[in-house]
């Protein structure tokens, strides 16, 4: 037996069901860039370090900035932060304090804060983490995005505000990064903020 040539009517269907897949995956792609590349609620700008905060800073080293990485646990964009935070303080060689709160509801089980990203944490060599139950630091600080990171000269003024990854959940170069680099080896950058990808760190 000989397959039956196709109908222009078949052919037709064939070609508008290949568009319409298409431009599914097209759309689709597109509204994933979009939520990659859309950064959350900054914290907004403060003159300095909270006098309300209980985030111990640095006594051993008080000539130090501090830098303060707020961090929802279970945020998936957060592993990018955190990856980067550690890059970071690698080029920065011990010329920073480094902060990681941990911003959790009240009550909130061991395991639903131990994280993979609250596990990295604490391998990590120079930062230290805080458990912020009830978000009253986060509150304290202005953050309102995990990721967001703060750095505070020595006397407690702020420096800059903003994230350190390029986009969304994603490792690599970023104007954040490289304006904290230069800020701590420099006294300078161009500019003190850049913007902060990750999840909402919400009413906790």
């Amino acid at each position: 037996m000989h397959d039956r040539p196709m109908s222009r009517k078949e052919a037709g269907l064939w070609i508008l069901f290949g568009v319409l897949w298409l431009g599914a995956i097209g759309a689709g792609g597109a509204r994933l860039w979009t939520y990659k590349t859309t950064p959350g609620a900054p914290a907004p700008l403060q003159r300095g370090w909270p006098a309300a905060s209980r985030i111990p800073r640095d006594r051993a080293r008080p000539a130090l900035p501090t830098l303060i990485m707020m961090a929802h646990p279970n945020c998936p964009c957060t592993r990018a932060s955190v990856g980067e935070l550690a890059n970071l303080m690698q080029r920065l060689r011990g010329r920073v304090a480094a902060r990681v709160v941990f911003v959790v509801p009240r009550g909130a089980a061991r395991s639903w804060t131990e994280s993979d990203t609250w596990r990295a944490v604490q391998s990590m060599p120079g930062v230290t983490s805080w458990i912020d139950e009830g978000g009253l630091e986060a509150a304290r600080f202005g953050a309102r995005t995990s990721g967001q990171v703060l750095l505070f000269a020595a006397n407690g003024r702020l420096l800059f505000s903003g994230g350190i990854t390029p986009i969304r959940g994603h490792l690599g170069d970023s104007a954040g990064q490289e304006r904290i680099v230069s800020l701590v080896t420099t006294g300078r950058a161009d500019a003190a903020t850049s913007r902060v990808f990750g999840c909402a760190l919400g009413p906790v």
